[in-house]
């Protein structure tokens, strides 16, 4: 094994990459959520809920990104967001990605911190999964990784999706670098 210091203010993570080849026989499932699409989110409600939903897991690719970047991706036509109601609050949203001609990626998935482990990921997951398995579509693909829930990669894996590939990285750590408050993220050790 080859062992490789983390620098202080940083932070390690495994990216692991999942993929499912064939459309899954997606068993109906009840909640008492809902799922609606947002055409042409505004950026900064958009930005928002990401953070709600992915603060703590220290998400923050979308929080780095130029704010005309993440525009133009939230504008593609190959671009679909859903958001997750539960009643008339948002709780979470889906984006799915459609660019690559026979794949979609499910580049973000997640529920609000209250509403984590309380059964909702398998009615989520087998809607996103019907709108992502669609004609013209032989491959659906996604990642987690170790900032994630501890209960993701096992939750993809059980909804079918198969592991092709990993990798280990280090950024800046999101806390130290004022983008969340050193709460966050609590199972991601804080090297200061």
């Amino acid at each position: 094994m080859t062992l490789t210091n983390v620098p202080k203010g940083h932070v390690a993570t495994i990216v692991t990459h999942l993929e499912m080849l064939e459309a899954p026989i997606l068993a109906e499932t009840e909640s008492s959520l809902s799922m609606i699409y947002w055409p042409n989110p505004d950026v900064d409600q958009y930005l928002a809920l990401f953070r709600k939903v992915g603060e703590p897991w220290l998400w923050i690719s979308r929080l780095l990104m130029n704010r005309n970047e993440l525009e133009a991706i939230l504008r593609q036509p190959t671009t679909e967001i859903s958001l997750i109601r539960k009643g008339e609050h948002i709780v979470g949203f889906a984006e799915l990605d459609f660019r690559e001609t026979g794949q979609c990626e499910i580049a973000f998935f997640g529920l609000v911190p209250d509403m984590n482990g309380k059964g909702h990921g398998d009615w989520m997951m087998s809607q996103v999964l019907k709108k992502a398995w669609r004609d013209g579509i032989d491959r659906v693909w996604l990642h987690t990784c170790t900032q994630d829930s501890p209960r993701a990669l096992p939750f993809y894996q059980r909804t079918g999706f198969r592991i092709f590939g990993q990798e280990i990285g280090t950024m800046e750590d999101p806390r130290l670098a004022g983008l969340f408050p050193e709460t966050a993220g609590p199972h991601v050790p804080l090297l200061s």
